[in-house]
């Protein structure tokens, strides 16, 4: 394996790393959001669109 090989693969490997890590942090933040909506909902908060009588 030359030289420039191991650094092309290496750069492969970290933005492969960069790339998963990102899925999993969108991942997360989009259940602690869904979560987040629960609770609000169940406090009686309700969305601004989700009025009733609200012209179209």
């Amino acid at each position: 394996m030359t030289p420039h090989a191991l650094y092309v693969f290496a750069a492969y490997g970290i933005s492969a790393l960069a790339l998963a890590g990102l899925v999993v942090w969108i991942l997360v933040d989009q259940r602690a959001r869904r979560r987040e909506m629960v609770e609000l909902e169940a406090s009686g908060t309700r969305r601004r669109s989700d009025r009733k009588g609200a012209a179209t």
